[in-house]
């Protein structure tokens, strides 16, 4: 598919798409006869991944690291596994602090609604 319909599908522009070809997020994309890129439905399941993370709050030079060792092959699993476990851990103690504060939240909604 091209960039545009990859675009499309993924939620993310093109200009994002050839940014994290650019860095390395993805690999370099296969090319049409005419020389224009031909993404995969692999390409999009990668994408989806990667928007995954970054809206988790993965920092990209972290996403650079995975992506890099996921290219190197099965035998980086392990520190694969590890690196999502830290940015899973980070992402469980931010929903802690959003459940704190919504609590806090209701409570003022609560005392505005009881002053009425």
């Amino acid at each position: 598919m091209t960039i545009q319909e990859a675009a499309r599908r993924s939620g993310l522009s093109a200009h994002t798409l050839r940014y994290y070809e650019r860095i390395g997020l993805i690999h370099s994309v296969d090319r049409d006869g005419k020389g224009h890129r031909d993404y995969t439905e692999q390409d999009l399941t990668w994408l989806e991944f990667l928007t995954r993370l970054r809206s988790t709050g993965m920092p990209i030079a972290d996403m650079c690291r995975y992506a890099d060792l996921r290219r190197q092959g099965p035998h980086t699993a392990p520190e694969r596994q590890r690196m999502l476990e830290a940015h899973r851990a980070r992402v469980a103690a931010r929903i802690a602090e959003l459940a704190q504060d919504l609590e806090v939240l209701d409570y003022k909604i609560n005392f505005y609604k009881e002053m009425s």
